[in-house]
């Protein structure tokens, strides 16, 4: 257990990136630039497994994956569609009338979606990205994983109508989807999260293609308090480190008997989770237990880690959401744990790490939005306009700039 104080001096929220890998990384990226799907060929093989291939999955195969799926799935994935759409269509930005000056939106024409494979299986990424996507109006969408592809996978390509998914992963992937190669069409976008390589590869390509963040390992912070359900904290708590060894946690109260309690129940069920070791390896090295003196020394230091996932289960639940600023969702009282928003709740589980919530916000339907700025401007506006942005061209010397302006100050002279 740590005093703010003693937490400040030892956390760090930035991305723990081995930069020795960026050369790796590079070197795959030029080498899908310059050789194509031969280069895809080879790391798949190399990194996946020497029986594996880049392939395009047929419709007739996700179709397949679909009408496999286990009633229940079926029913649950259908209606997390739904409660995603209903979400993405209730905050797209409404179009403004077009009136002097005014932004048109359009959809981008298309995007790539990274969804991982490797220690689990993640269908809900699917629906979390490419649901926003469609609820924008891009045209194409692609789908890159690594093989094996989980069934259920498939299956949520097929229900969010994906138009093509291919069995490749790693910066390579990333690589195709920014460059494109003979088989892989490049996009204007890529989206989803990865390992480190993932990341990197997203970091290096970026300016080439847009991408929406550099994901790092995904972050719960969870605030108690007296009249908090210690078992449902420390099974959140669970439900964030089973992701993966790096997978960081917080615990905050200033109550110290149930953090002690909530930390006793945690080790407890992670003795028992199916996970076991993966949990245990990241509470290990990656879980923070602070002891806070005040509600305000909580928000503070909430703000300073701008968590991913911020799960807020105590009497006053519902002021935080107004007093932290720098958070990527939060889950207000105790029927709204964070596992909810992975899968059914509604807004993306695609949401900034490593503090980029100080300066981010979560994948949304308006992601896949450019707003173009219309600039229309009547006669009878330009001198008021004009009389202000003359003084400006000639301060910065920029001499054909004003002469721009003042040609059209004398025909609307001429014409008064």
């Amino acid at each position: 257990m740590l005093t703010a104080k003693e937490f400040d001096d030892v956390y760090t929220s930035q991305n723990q990136f081995d930069w020795s890998k960026v050369n790796d990384v590079l070197a795959i990226i030029k080498a899908v630039q310059t050789e194509g799907d031969a280069a895809l060929d080879r790391y798949t093989k190399q990194f996946d497994g020497a029986e594996t291939e880049v392939r395009a999955v047929p419709e007739a195969e996700l179709k397949a994956a679909h009408d496999a799926l286990p009633v229940d799935l079926k029913a649950a994935l259908t209606q997390a569609k739904k409660n995603i759409e209903a979400y993405q269509r209730k905050i797209k930005w409404p179009q403004p009338e077009a009136e002097g000056l005014y932004p048109v939106l359009h959809p981008i024409r298309s995007a790539g979606i990274y969804v991982p494979g490797g220690k689990a299986s993640y269908p809900s990424t699917v629906l979390m990205t490419a649901l926003p996507a469609r609820v924008a109006g891009v045209e194409e969408l692609t789908v890159v994983t690594p093989p094996p592809v989980n069934p259920a996978t498939l299956a949520a390509c097929y229900m969010c109508g994906i138009d093509r998914v291919y069995t490749v992963g790693g910066a390579q992937a990333i690589a195709a989807l920014a460059y494109g190669t003979e088989s892989i069409a490049r996009v204007d976008k890529i989206v989803g999260p990865g390992n480190q390589y993932v990341a990197l590869a997203k970091k290096l390509v970026y300016g080439d293609v847009g991408i929406d963040s550099i994901a790092g390992p995904s972050e719960l912070a969870v605030v108690v308090d007296a009249s908090s359900n210690a078992e449902w904290a420390a099974l959140d708590l669970l439900a964030q480190a089973e992701h993966d060894e790096m997978a960081r946690t917080f615990l905050l109260s200033t109550d110290r008997a149930k953090l002690e309690e909530v930390s006793r129940l945690a080790a407890q069920f992670a003795e028992e989770a199916p996970r076991s070791a993966i949990i245990k390896e990241s509470l290990k090295n990656n879980h923070y237990t602070i002891l806070a003196e005040d509600r305000a020394e909580i928000i503070r230091l909430l703000n300073d880690i701008a968590p991913e996932h911020l799960a807020v289960q105590t009497e006053d639940a519902e002021t935080y959401a107004a007093d932290v600023r720098n958070a990527g969702a939060l889950f207000i009282g105790g029927f709204s744990p964070e596992a909810l928003g992975d899968y059914s709740a509604g807004p993306s589980h695609v949401l900034p790490t490593n503090g980029n919530a100080r300066f981010q916000s979560g994948l949304s339907v308006n992601d896949f939005l450019t707003a173009n700025a219309v600039i229309r401007v009547a006669e009878t506006d330009y001198s008021r306009l004009a009389d202000a942005a003359l003084p400006i061209a000639r301060s910065e010397e920029l001499h054909a700039h004003a002469a721009s302006i003042e040609a059209r100050f004398g025909k609307r002279r001429d014409s008064e």
